[in-house]
Formats: structure tokens, C-alpha cells, sequence
């Protein structure tokens, strides 16, 4: 991630919570106490924050509290286990076919599926904003956008309508990410995601989840969909076999890449 980039969503972390400490900082945006505290001193040297014992927070409480949805920043998360994702994002690439419609929501791991998708003749639509310009840019697929506000921290389009473009899409295949998935089923980390993504699956026949080992086991105190209503799941091999094996009799396809990170 580039310094300017972490910067600001240092600002955008402050200007939703106020305050925020170093540990938070280093956890949200996966980066090391040394280079947090290095942009905190630069941010408060331009005046933009206030640094204080333990952290930092804005000059200035707004008026207005930020939208905000719960969840890790994009940026940070795509440099988690890249690798490894990137073989997860291959493999989900190639459970498609040449101008057939899918959904791709917004994430980290379904991001990756970008690079893979540049040569093929699809029809996506996609609530990831950075995943569409990415398509738009190097690629010929169709691309859909759904309309809504966008959430530059998750890098992803809400809308708040029920009537919305999403309405007249119909996709074979969803794919999505998850902080965790266990064997209460698929979880997310905000009631708004979980409404979004609702609609989303609604217009797809089959749901495919992209899950790194990380992902595997975890559990929350949010569930987007219980297990019986996943189809695939792609993972890495340092997943846990014992949880694999869960997925597999409930009738879930796992498909398991070569973990590289």
C-alpha cells in the first residue's frame, strides 16, 4: 500500500471513530507500529490529526458522524496472503465459461479474479468499484454496476433501494469472499453487507465463496448464509482438514490450491 493511501484511510478510521490507537491502526491497515507511528507524526506535523498517549484523533469531532459499515480496509486486506488468493481467484476464473453472466461481490479475494478475467467476453456485474474500472480498463467484458453510495474503505457500491439495477440481473454464478466461514455458515461483519449481498445471491443460481485458510473455522457473530446454501468453496491447503470435511457433508464442492503465503 502506498503512504498516501494509508493516510488516508488512517483519516477516514479517525474521522469514523474519532479516535483511534496504534494497534487498531496497525490491525485495520496491516502494517507495522513503526510505519503507523511515522504517519501519524507526518499527518499531525500537517496539522490534519492530533497525536495523543497511544494513538491519535481528528482535530475536529465532525458534525455529522460518517457512514460507515464495519470491516477490514481493501487495501490493507489484498495484501494479506496475496498469493495465495491469486491461485484461489485462478481456480474460480476457471469454473467459468466464455459469455456467461456472473456476480462478483466486492473483496479482497474476489479483486484478484481481475487479472484472470482480462481476456475472457463476460457479463459481470459487481458492486466492487475498483474491480469494475480494473475490467473496464484491460479487459472486454460487460460490465454492470449496481447504483449506490460508495464506501471507499471496503471499495464497494451499496445501494439503499430494493429497486435498483441488481433487480434485472440474473447471474449462474456469485462469487464472494468472508471474514470466516465454519460450520454455522458464511459470516460478514456489517447487517448493511449482509443486505446488499442478500440481493446479490437472490439473482444467482450458484454461490461460490472464495476463503483462504485464514478464513476457515472462523466464526462470527453475523451469518450472511448457513452452509446449505453455498455451493463451492475454494480455499488453500493449510486449511483445516476436520473443517473441510464438515463443508463436504453438508454438499458443498471444496476446492483446495497449493497455499503460498
Amino acid at each position: 500500500m502506498l503512504e498516501k493511501q494509508r493516510q488516508q484511510l488512517i483519516l477516514d478510521l479517525l474521522e469514523e471513530n474519532t479516535f483511534a490507537s496504534v494497534k487498531l491502526l496497525c490491525d485495520q491497515l496491516n502494517s507495522s507500529e513503526a510505519t503507523i507511528r511515522r504517519d501519524l507524526n507526518k499527518l499531525a506535523e500537517n496539522k490534519q490529526i492530533r497525536k495523543i498517549r497511544g494513538g491519535a484523533e481528528v482535530l475536529v469531532a465532525p458534525e455529522k458522524p460518517a457512514r460507515k459499515i464495519s470491516g477490514s480496509a481493501f487495501l490493507a486486506s489484498k495484501e494479506r496472503h496475496p498469493n495465495t488468493k491469486r491461485l484461489i481467484a485462478q481456480k474460480a476464473v476457471e469454473l467459468c465459461a466464455e459469455d456467461e453472466s456472473i456476480i462478483i461481490n466486492g473483496g479482497s479475494s474476489t479483486y484478484m479474479m481481475a487479472e484472470f478475467l482480462r481476456h475472457r467476453r463476460m457479463n459481470i456485474l459487481t458492486n466492487s468499484f475498483v474491480l469494475a474500472q480494473e475490467l473496464l480498463e484491460n479487459s472486454d467484458n460487460q460490465i454492470t454496476l449496481p447504483g449506490g453510495e460508495i464506501y471507499r474503505k471496503q471499495s464497494i457500491i451499496l445501494s439503499a433501494f430494493e429497486n435498483d439495477t441488481i433487480q434485472n440481473y440474473h447471474g449462474s454464478k456469485m462469487f464472494m469472499g468472508t471474514p470466516g466461514i465454519s460450520e454455522y455458515g458464511v459470516m460478514e461483519t456489517d447487517p448493511l453487507l449482509i443486505r446488499a449481498e442478500q440481493k446479490l445471491r437472490k439473482r444467482a443460481e450458484k454461490l461460490i465463496v472464495l476463503a483462504d485458510s485464514s478464513k476457515i473455522g472462523v466464526k462470527g457473530n453475523l451469518i450472511f448464509s448457513t452452509l446449505a446454501d453455498v455451493d463451492i468453496v475454494i480455499t488453500d491447503s493449510h486449511a483445516d482438514p476436520i473443517i473441510l470435511n464438515t463443508f463436504r457433508h453438508a454438499g458443498i464442492e471444496v476446492i483446495v490450491v497449493e497455499a503460498l503465503d
